[in-house]
């Protein structure tokens, strides 16, 4: 009897230790794969997936696959925790995502908590990497850079004008329009109006007439691209005449499918295009051939996914721990986004911030140009 129990115990570990040995490593990809902010979540997807099949056929990680599990946010922080539970029960080990600050800052504490080392390619929130974990890392910009410059080159170029500061109360919005017109005020510039809005509002009639009233020519917004698309298309309507300024979570080609041509002279930050790098002109073509355009995040996306890679390599190990290490000491890595490495927060050091304008585009469409 003890003799048959020992066969059958050293059985599944010789199993255990042969499916470990030729395990594929196993990164998950979060962020909102439905709802109103599908763009992104496609952006994230695409990016990780195209990063994957690439170093698959480059020869994997230190001889194995990479295997790309999915999870569906739909930017909500509760949906968040359940798909960071869900990569746990399914042993991933490295996330890629999420995209809103306010899922990525709780389900960053799960995976710390679970062994999981996470990269966002757009989670910007200062908060993030500002709580000691060991595991939170990423590979775009903060928003007190990102408000910092866009402060400044409001009170730069706008100084005699009347500015309407208004966020969608999340951690990202509200974040980001705080820390603009903290840089802004700073600056000498004073805001008329500071309101809050929330978030899958429709209809802006009311908040609209009051910037009316306040002579507004200027709206900062600190939100994504669903309302501020309606908020141009709106005021437009409603015969107010103002310039919408806003960050990066605008960046997406929709948002001139719901502002339509008011959108024309909408202004973001945003980092450099990474479209726009000669070293990327072969990977931009191969993701245009398969009939999707890389813009925004998909390349932070690609560059996190690659980031992870080379950081296993560089540790000789996937256990996340030691990659975390690596990823702070190992630096810099080769990526879409050129060369990355990380501080002691998990924060990238990269180019900063830029101004983009939304004109029409070569093929008569409009979208956001670098200035």
């Amino acid at each position: 009897m003890k003799k048959s129990l020992l066969s059958a115990v050293a059985m599944t570990a010789l199993v255990a230790f042969s499916g470990s040995a030729w395990a594929d490593i196993i990164v998950g990809v979060a962020g909102p794969i439905t709802g109103p902010n599908a763009a992104f979540g496609a952006q994230l997807q695409k990016g990780a997936e195209q990063a994957a099949a690439d170093i698959n056929a480059a020869g994997g990680v230190n001889g194995e696959q990479i295997k790309v599990v999915v999870g569906d946010d739909v930017s909500d922080p509760k949906q968040g925790i359940s798909v960071a539970n869900k990569f746990v029960a399914d042993g991933v080990k490295f996330v890629v995502g999420h995209f809103n600050s306010g899922v990525s800052i709780p389900a960053s504490e799960v995976y710390a908590e679970n062994g999981i080392l996470e990269v966002t390619p757009a989670a910007t929130n200062p908060t993030f990497t500002e709580r000691g974990l060991w595991n939170t890392f990423r590979t775009c910009g903060r928003d007190d850079q990102q408000g910092g410059i866009a402060g400044a080159y409001l009170a730069e170029k706008f100084k005699d004008a009347k500015i309407a500061v208004i966020h969608d109360k999340t951690p990202y919005g509200q974040g980001l329009a705080d820390e603009t017109k903290k840089a802004m005020n700073a600056a000498g510039v004073t805001e008329v109006m500071y309101e809050g809005v929330n978030t899958g509002d429709k209809d802006f009639s009311a908040l609209i007439a009051k910037m009316k009233d306040a002579g507004v020519s200027i709206i900062y917004w600190g939100g994504l691209h669903t309302e501020a698309g309606l908020i141009i298309r709106q005021s437009a309507d409603q015969g107010l005449k103002a310039t919408l300024v806003s960050g990066d979570g605008i960046v997406s080609n929709e948002l001139a499918s719901i502002a339509g041509d008011a959108v024309e002279g909408t202004l973001n930050t945003f980092g450099p295009d990474p479209r726009l790098m000669p070293e990327n002109k072969e990977l931009v073509e191969k993701f245009r051939a398969a009939g999707f355009e890389p813009e925004a995040y998909t390349l932070y996306s690609y560059a996190a996914m690659q980031t992870i890679a080379d950081a296993i390599k560089a540790a000789g190990s996937a256990d996340p721990e030691t990659v975390a290490t690596a990823m702070k000491e190992k630096g810099p890595f080769k990526t879409a986004l050129g060369d990355i490495s990380f501080d002691e927060k998990g924060d990238p050091k990269l180019p900063g911030y830029v101004m983009y304008e939304w004109k029409k585009g070569p093929d008569g469409k409009f979208t956001y140009l670098q200035q």
